[in-house]
């Protein structure tokens, strides 16, 4: 097995109808209480219309004033609502309040709810906007931080004199862009275009109906042919349940959810032939096992703990306590690093 480098949670952020502030303070103490048990990162969904986090950028910024050191993640933003460069200006301002932590997950595609908000998001008939790869594409040369315009155009501000460029610029943050892929077209783009990867429970069937040789066959094609300055990341998520210190109640409950799940991924699903990996719940050497069977994550250097939606905050305490405290650890993963500067 690759030695386990990196360990990051994402969340959903969910929250009751009638008191979202509750629900997303929650969120940010989660973030807290993974940065003191030296995670190395924290991510976010992005979901629209619904009881979750609609505007990840905003919650970042909030989150790097109650952290110091982990990373901050997005998995992901759809690009399909966002304009390019007010999503630009939007993460580097969370980027520079973070100290440069930003993570920045990335999808593109139709966007979900587009019957009921096309009209709402966008001039004219949303079904003539380009939902392509070429939308991300235009966020990344925003990020860059180029002048715009020829060498001798200037713009005046009160005060000041300035060749005009996106802002504030923070350097670095076009290398922290990633993809999250789940068919070999979307892990080719991402390679060819220097983005990291995000790769979780779900993949397309075209190499292999066998999830395993499916997801493991498109992170190797991304390694072999990633096309960035640097050295690729590639973060592989899924969903695991510790019980080790829940009660019987809680243990039951888990096992519950996975098995409605389980029928899910003895076949590939739909037009689009969709495979998922299934749930892991049990104690620490159950779910050890299942890991290290599991051919993507057994060859991973950065694993994500992704959390079930409309679980509570307690649940989920329960779960990245368990998770960095005992399973990480079997796996060769230390915090000791981290927890050094904090």
């Amino acid at each position: 097995m690759t030695a386990l480098k990196s360990i990051s949670f994402l969340t959903p952020g969910n929250y009751l109808d009638s008191a979202p502030g509750q629900g997303l303070g929650e969120t940010l103490e989660l973030f807290e209480l993974a940065e003191e048990l030296g995670y190395n990162g924290a991510w976010v969904r992005q979901r629209h219309l619904e009881h979750g986090i609609s505007s990840a950028t905003v919650f970042l910024a909030a989150a790097s004033q109650r952290t110091k050191h982990i990373e901050l993640g997005t998995g992901v933003i759809p690009i399909g609502y966002e304009s390019p460069f007010r999503l630009a200006e939007d993460l580097s301002t969370a980027d520079v309040l973070s100290g440069g932590r930003l993570q920045v997950g990335l999808s593109a595609g139709t966007p979900t709810h587009i019957e009921l908000l096309g009209e709402m998001a966008f001039d004219g008939d949303w079904r003539t906007v380009d939902f392509s790869h070429r939308r991300i594409e235009r966020l990344f040369e925003n990020l860059e931080g180029k002048y715009l315009g020829p060498a001798d155009t200037v713009i005046q501000s009160p005060g000041n004199v300035q060749r005009p460029r996106l802002q504030p610029y923070s350097p670095g943050l076009r290398d922290r862009l990633w993809y999250g892929a789940g068919s070999q077209r979307s892990t080719e783009w991402a390679a060819e275009n220097g983005a990291n990867l995000v790769v979780g429970n779900i993949v397309a069937a075209e190499c292999s109906d066998d999830f395993g040789e499916a997801q493991a066959g498109n992170v190797n094609s991304y390694l072999r042919d990633f096309n960035g300055e640097v050295e690729p990341r590639v973060i592989v998520g899924r969903v695991v349940l510790p019980t080790d210190s829940a009660d019987a109640a809680t243990r039951d409950r888990y096992r519950e959810y996975a098995a409605g799940r389980h029928a899910r991924t003895l076949a590939p699903q739909g037009p689009r032939r969709a495979l998922f990996a299934p749930d892991i719940v049990g104690g620490l050497e159950e779910i050890v096992s299942a890991l290290l069977a599991d051919p993507v994550v057994a060859n991973a250097s950065e694993v994500q703990l992704n959390l079930p939606y409309e679980f509570s905050i307690g649940d989920y305490q329960q779960i990245v306590s368990d998770f960095s405290t005992l399973v990480a650890p079997a796996l060769g993963w230390s915090s000791r690093a981290l927890a050094a500067t904090l």
